[in-house]
């Protein structure tokens, strides 16, 4: 394998664990992870309540914390929200944006991602772009105009030189918390996918090609478990694990870890 990319294992906790769970659950992470070797990046993504609590306990480990969204403005009359502000000195370091079910549920546009990307960006937190396509346009062949589209549009005013921070994961809508997983090779497939389109993005007409999203990590997420992860790391695109079910239980998370470090091994330089 001689991709150079850095290998990410992230856990998207969505509404789920209470204040003692939440700490016990990030508690056991970090002293699972105490004093190895070859660790992936490790994030976890609790719920807003969580943020502090869970911070506080992962201090000294190897496990950052992220958050599952935020607004775009740094403050204002925008009841209900969370400014990239209040998340830094949170001490987040990560975040996640557009994913399916803020884009299902509550309204999330392409425009939207775009304008939660330059926050990110802009506060020094490093985002997790999610895009994916639902089983209806799936089965309607439209996969990868979807794909191409998302990512396109949330590249909309964004300088070449900041795509060093972004983290694109491929998340097919129709694969999040029902079982049903992609099949590796077609999830390595839009993966290389992904990091193509942010290549033409950024690629100047007869003038030279860019190569800047070679070393952009593209991660895989949709029913990713302990017994399929192995074989979606092996493959040559994909680059980690943005993970739901799975980021909920400590022996399941810290198993996807060890498979993250089993491709450190084989790439040095991929953490």
């Amino acid at each position: 394998m001689s991709t150079q990319r850095k290998t990410i294992i992230a856990g998207n906790w969505k509404m789920n664990k209470t204040m003692g769970e939440g700490k016990d659950l990030v508690s056991a992470i970090a002293a699972a992870t105490k004093g190895k070797a070859d660790l992936p990046e490790v994030v976890v993504c609790p719920p807003f309540t969580l943020i502090h609590e869970v911070a506080e306990a992962a201090k000294g480990s190897a496990v950052k914390v992220g958050a599952q969204n935020m607004d775009y403005r740094d403050e204002g009359a925008y009841t209900g929200e969370i400014s990239p502000v209040m998340l830094t000195k949170l001490g987040v370091t990560h975040v996640i944006i557009g994913h399916s079910e803020r884009r299902q549920f509550f309204g999330e546009t392409n425009g939207t991602v775009n304008l939660r990307l330059k926050a990110a960006l802009k506060h020094n937190l490093v985002p997790i772009v999610c895009v994916g396509e639902t089983l209806d346009e799936r089965e309607e062949g439209l996969t990868d105009a979807v794909i191409r589209r998302q990512t396109a549009a949330s590249l909309a005013d964004i300088d070449e030189t900041d795509l060093e921070t972004i983290v694109y994961a491929y998340e097919p809508v129709w694969a999040i918390g029902t079982g049903k997983t992609c099949e590796a090779a077609e999830a390595d497939r839009v993966c290389a996918l992904i990091r193509a389109t942010v290549n033409e993005f950024y690629s100047k007409g007869e003038g030279p090609k860019s190569s800047a999203a070679d070393q952009i990590p593209v991660l895989y997420g949709g029913s990713v478990k302990p017994s399929n992860i192995a074989e979606q790391l092996a493959l040559p695109n994909i680059d980690g694990s943005l993970v739901g079910g799975a980021s909920l239980t400590a022996p399941d998370f810290v198993a996807l870890i060890e498979a993250g470090s089993k491709r450190v091994k084989l790439t040095p330089s991929g953490a």
